[in-house]
């Protein structure tokens, strides 16, 4: 017998790292959560207990996102589903959203925007949202990741315990790394991210700010590689 439980939500994510951050997020808010990992994962979960919602990639092993949002919509169009891609063609989204998602998140997704946009979902579908819903990272005391510890209501960077000190766009670098450990971001999303502006693939910006970052973390933690360059795509969190 399927059972709905109150505020409960299902990440479908094959990125193990995107979705223990989902997962943590969620559960910080007042949710409770499981993680499949497939597409068939996703539907041996929903036969056991309906979700409220997914939060649904589409870049999955066997079953894609598509086809299965395709049989949650037919077999259970109460649930709400909020795609999350990388996908930015509008096409695709447009598409998606008629075939019927009730959102389209592109990645890499500020966090707070997510919550938002998961809470509207809710609320038009007349669902429930928990009390604590809507705590926000910049509300929460610090983001983490391994010894870095990131304050970004006082601008302050602690790495193995001591202070570092970034200027204004080496901590919008490191804060956007760290709020999706384990995604690789193109030097295009970190500039459009960071600097708001179209990058047009000439400007060596993001390599030097990437490039200053970790001198400043090294001179503190020689030991530990904190940011991984991955050839040919990006950078990430290590």
């Amino acid at each position: 017998m399927v059972v709905n439980m109150r505020n409960y939500i299902l990440i479908v994510e094959d990125d193990n790292d995107i979705s223990q951050m989902l997962k943590e997020l969620l559960e910080q808010n007042g949710y409770e959560v499981s993680q499949a990992f497939s597409g068939t994962e996703a539907l041996f979960y929903i036969e056991k207990e309906l979700p409220m919602a997914l939060i649904l990639d589409l870049m999955l092993p066997g079953m894609n996102g598509e086809q299965l949002l395709a049989k949650i919509k037919q077999e259970h169009p109460e649930v709400a589903v909020i795609i999350s891609s990388a996908k930015e063609d509008i096409k695709i989204r447009v598409e998606l959203l008629r075939a019927g998602a009730d959102d389209y998140i592109v990645k890499p997704f500020d966090v707070d925007e997510l919550l938002a946009r998961l809470e509207a979902v809710l609320r038009r579908s007349g669902k429930s949202v928990p009390e604590s819903g809507g705590v926000t990272v910049a509300q929460k005391s610090t983001i983490q990741y391994k010894d870095i510890e990131i304050e970004p209501e006082e601008f302050k960077v602690m790495a193995a315990g001591q202070e570092v000190r970034l200027t204004k766009r080496e901590f919008m670098i490191l804060e956007l790394l760290m709020k999706n450990p384990g995604k690789v971001f193109t030097k295009n999303n970190i500039y459009e991210s960071v600097w708001n502006e179209e990058f047009l693939g000439e400007d060596n910006a993001v390599n030097v700010h990437i490039s200053n970052i970790r001198q400043k973390l090294a001179k503190i933690n020689p030991d530990e590689t904190y940011i991984e360059t991955v050839w040919g795509i990006g950078f990430k969190m290590k």
